[in-house]
């Protein structure tokens, strides 16, 4: 029996770059991807294969993703072994793998050139107009309406862009469009990771922050940190930054800025630019939003732009209506507006084309309604977005009780935010905390860490208006407590970056079966 390969000598850091400033992707040669169905790996997967690279990958187990890409003709095996890297050039690899993964293993003996996903992303960036979309959250919602935006209303250069979106976007015809494409224009939409500090690799020609609220402490340890990073990220920017200016983090990241980079920088808020304080010599654009919903599940505000950014120098006001709720869609749509500006669209052109966005994939989405019963899917998985998700849900549904399965997403972020997870619950009536998804961690590693931990959290810190919350491991038994307790008027919300949004399909056939209702 042969001896096994030693591992220790290989080292991943996604924070160090791997191609020069001459490397192109004509050049990498047949490229393999270790976890191919991964939400940022099937995108750029997607996007070199349409650039004519020969791509193949591997992964635990088949997916909505990994079927999609066997359908454009990519080959996919399932279980990550030796062989599967056999006569690659180049091997990507994402945050999830690790170095004793066999296929690394393998890659590394045989000379292949091992590269983190972020390393593709930059690569394809360096021949573009490139936008990056950086934060805690908003990431996808900002990035998937900016490609929209240029989809729907750019012209010469700015049709048909290329984008890399770690989400699908909705479509009026109910079919989803993939987050990933090589287009022919020049600009080139892309989200920009900062969970393992990889985004500080990217230049982009303009780089929007949706917050820098702190957030993968398992990486970065402390806030400090995780603010250093951003202002590394931005300091890269050829162009402009984008910034919001109603988030704290942001504006920690903005006054650390150097001057060249914040006089670029051009920060969005809700509130009176006079109550922020020292700006550091930023640009100005005002949201001045409807108080109230109009019920109707549209966001309507106008976007005042300074003349220092209109073409005609003087102040734009530019109304937009947006058909997706909530003021943290504003924001992420002035975001995503401002950028198309930048680039040369029309601002009111770019409000124009918002109009007709219908959200990201998994970010408020509607997957049905019976007997009244309505039950929406998210992607929330920090308290900030829950929190968000909930106002935004209370705006467009006034009069209904609101009931909720949370599948939290990693131990690690359990634990250092259960409180900020149990306040955030607490703008809901009814709350089932299910099993925690894992993703890249493990339970034995976070032995006292459980859905029990935010609910203890909850009874800790309860004061006012306290919902029912409880702790219930099988999500699908979570999902028939709520099927069974929900009214004709009540909202159910799916919430969680893992697989609760299995449940959607679930909760919509025991709420039939329930009292033959009718789907609608």
């Amino acid at each position: 029996m042969s001896e096994p390969i030693a591992t220790t000598a290989i080292t991943l850091d996604p924070t160090v770059a791997a191609f020069d400033a001459d490397d192109r992707v004509d050049r990498l040669g047949r490229t393999h991807f270790i976890g191919i169905g991964g939400a940022g790996m099937s995108v750029l997967a997607e996007m070199l294969h349409e650039q004519g690279v020969s791509v193949d990958g591997s992964d635990r187990e088949p997916s909505a993703k990994t079927e999609r890409l066997q359908s454009l003709g990519i080959p996919v095996q399932f279980g990550q072994r030796a062989e599967n890297v056999a006569g690659a050039a180049t091997v990507v690899y994402s945050s999830a793998i690790k170095p004793d993964n066999p296929e690394i293993v393998a890659a590394h003996s045989a000379g292949a050139r091992i590269v983190h996903r972020s390393d593709i992303l930059a690569l394809l960036m360096a021949a573009k107009r490139a936008v990056t979309v950086a934060g805690a959250h908003g990431k996808t919602t900002t990035s998937s309406l900016l490609a929209h935006i240029l989809v729907q209303g750019g012209t010469g250069e700015l049709a048909d862009p290329s984008y890399a979106i770690g989400g699908s976007i909705q479509s009026a015809d109910g079919v989803n469009r993939d987050g990933g494409h090589a287009g022919r224009g020049s600009v080139l939409v892309a989200e920009a990771d900062e969970s393992d500090g990889s985004f500080r690799k990217y230049h982009p020609d303009i780089a929007i922050v949706t917050n820098a609220e702190p957030d993968h402490l398992d990486h970065y340890g402390t806030g400090e940190r995780y603010h250093a990073a951003f202002v590394d990220h931005v300091g890269h920017a050829r162009g402009s930054v984008v910034m919001c200016a109603d988030d704290e983090g942001c504006l920690t990241v903005l006054r650390a800025l150097d001057p060249d980079t914040a006089a670029r920088t051009v920060v969005y808020t809700t509130q009176d630019p006079t109550a922020l304080g020292e700006l550091n010599g930023a640009a100005v654009v005002r949201i001045e939003s409807e108080q109230e919903s109009a019920g109707d599940g549209h966001e309507r505000f106008v976007l005042r732009i300074p003349a220092s950014l209109a073409s005609d120098e003087r102040e734009n006001v530019v109304p937009v209506e947006l058909s997706i709720p909530g003021l943290h869609n504003a924001r992420n749509a002035a975001a995503a507006i401002i950028a198309a500006g930048l680039l040369g669209m029309p601002y009111e052109d770019a409000a124009h084309a918002a109009t007709s966005f219908l959200g990201a994939a998994r970010r408020f989405q509607i997957c049905g309604a019976v007997d009244g019963v309505t039950v929406i899917d998210d992607y929330a998985h920090h308290p900030t977005e829950i929190a968000a998700l909930l106002d935004a849900t209370r705006r467009r549904y006034p009069r209904s009780r609101i009931h909720v399965l949370f599948q939290p997403h990693l131990f690690s972020r359990t634990k250092f935010f259960a409180r900020q997870f149990a306040e955030a619950l607490s703008k809901a009536d009814d709350v089932i905390v299910s099993g925690i998804f894992p993703a890249r961690e493990r339970q034995e590693d976070f032995p006292t860490v459980s859905a029990a931990t935010i609910v203890e959290a909850a009874k800790a810190c309860a004061t006012g208006r306290t919902p029912h919350i409880e702790a219930v491991e099988d999500m699908r038994e979570g999902a028939a407590a709520l099927a069974g307790r929900a009214q004709a008027g009540d909202v159910v919300l799916t919430v969680g970056a893992g697989d609760v949004n299995r449940m959607d399909a679930e909760l919509l056939r025991l709420l039939e079966a329930r009292d033959g209702g009718m789907t609608r």
